[in-house]
């Protein structure tokens, strides 16, 4: 991707729903006091377009506002994907209703902030440019001897920042909206930065998916801008978050650190039950293509249980099970085609994955049960055992395991479940149903559930629970 690609991209984002790819059905976002010609709009632009930067008001960005301990814990919680759940935290003026608790803590539990003797954070204290120059050395990895200066440094010799005209790094100068998001933009995309050539490819990975979509920031709200399959090795740079930076042949951009190996070859974990080698799983995540699913807040069913079902495909894929997907991009479907697909395969285990809608909130898994149905009790175990997990992972509303009517797991002949992650159409839920951080926990509660469920049926499963800790 070249730098003139933003400059293009800028001028398609000020014109066009910011927020209209994969994941979202948002409106435009064009901040009325931050136009085209603005000094730091591509960046700004950038971080907005992924969720990370977000406006002061509805309208506005206010670039030259003064930057806060909270606000920049935020911006940086969002570009590495930090659980921004507002929660109780352990300083004492942040409480759990503070829009930045989530953020604040996670950042302090990872050391990228900390807080002063007395503990407190003085979250509405405004940040320095020193400060943020330590801040973002923090949340990169860079090393900088533990030294202001040697952060300032950092930044400098990665063409991050730079020093002020008479010299200096303006180490105690208050920082805007406006740098900050242009400093943050640069530490997260080596192609805003005002030095070429300041990252090394040097760490090989593997494709571990059918096909990982590159793009152009850390989320899957940016745009893909090619796509690499399924064993084809890259070279990493580095990581945001979850993301690694990742160049193949010409392409370079984000690829999800989930969908790689360290391996050329896929490797089994653990000395485990041979049988379970015989064990084929099939993944339906809901949906597709045209058949959008549940929609609300600006994100759609289909996208959201289909990130997640790769995520725990991904999983499985680290074992000696069969895991088979009926959709691992956005197409459409049949119902009756997902179900002669399972059987096709000789699927031992269905798990549809969902996401909810009506105003509810919480969690639910669905089985078949019907007298003549032989499946049902191993049915209702797997269910009973991913809602376990789920309750856990997520610690939404209990709605229980439940009998459903649903096509793919009537129809089915094999132990088969629906689970419904959470509702799309409440904010609560939504925020997790959106958010990476929580689909990569409940793709986890999905994995170990079904472990639970291969335990209880007396496999040997115990080493394979390490692969998603």
């Amino acid at each position: 991707m070249k730098k003139s690609s933003f400059l293009v991209l800028l001028s398609f984002l000020l014109v066009i729903p910011l927020f209209g790819v994969k994941n979202t059905a948002q409106a435009a976002t064009n901040f009325t006091d931050v136009g085209a010609s603005h000094r730091a709009a591509k960046e700004i632009y950038y971080l907005a377009q992924g969720g990370i930067a977000q406006g002061a008001s509805a309208t506005e960005f206010s670039p030259n506002k003064r930057v806060t301990r909270a606000e920049a814990a935020t911006f940086i919680g969002r570009a590495l994907q930090l659980n921004g759940t507002k929660r109780p935290t352990s300083f004492k003026d942040v409480g759990s209703g503070m829009f930045a608790s989530g953020y604040i803590q996670s950042a302090a539990d990872k050391g990228i902030l900390s807080g002063y003797s007395d503990k407190s954070f003085h979250p509405y204290q405004e940040v320095t440019r020193g400060e943020m120059a330590v801040m973002i050395s923090k949340a990169f990895g860079y090393e900088y001897g533990n030294k202001l200066s040697g952060a300032a440094s950092a930044l400098k010799s990665r063409g991050i920042a730079q020093g002020k005209a008479d010299g200096s790094f303006g180490a105690d100068e208050f920082i805007i909206r406006a740098d900050f998001s242009v400093f943050l933009a640069r530490a997260i995309n080596p192609q805003f930065r005002l030095i070429d050539n300041t990252v090394t490819f040097k760490d090989a990975r593997w494709i571990n998916v059918d096909s990982l979509n590159v793009r152009t920031g850390p989320s899957d709200a940016y745009p893909k801008v090619g796509a690499v399959k399924q064993n084809e090795q890259v070279l990493s740079a580095y990581k945001v978050g979850s993301w690694n930076y990742i160049k193949y042949g010409s392409l370079q951009g984000f690829v999800h650190g989930a969908y790689l190996r360290n391996t050329a070859e896929a490797t089994n974990a653990g000395n485990v039950d041979p049988r379970i080698a015989k064990q084929v799983i099939v993944l339906d995540p809901g949906h597709g293509g045209h058949d959008s699913g549940a929609t609300g807040f600006g994100i759609y069913e289909k996208n959201v249980v289909l990130d997640t079902g790769l995520k725990v495909n991904n999983l499985f894929k680290q074992t000696p099970f069969q895991v088979k997907m009926t959709r691992s991009t956005d197409k459409f479907v049949e119902l009756r085609d997902r179900v002669s697909y399972a059987k096709s395969v000789g699927a031992n285990t269905f798990i549809s994955i969902h996401a909810n809608a009506g105003g509810g909130t919480g969690t639910e898994t669905y089985y078949y049960s019907a007298y003549q149905n032989p499946n049902v009790a191993d049915s209702k175990l797997l269910a009973s055992k991913i809602q376990a997990r789920m309750l856990t992972a997520w610690n939404l509303a209990n709605r229980g395991v439940k009998n459903g009517n649903f096509h793919v797991i009537r129809e089915n002949t094999m132990p088969a479940v629906l689970v419904e992650l959470g509702f799309i159409d409440t904010k609560k839920d939504n925020d997790m149903l959106r958010s990476d951080y929580w689909r990569n926990a409940a793709a986890k509660a999905i994995y170990f559930g079904t472990l639970d469920y291969y335990k209880a049926k007396g496999y040997d499963v115990d080493a394979l629970y390490g692969v998603a800790k």
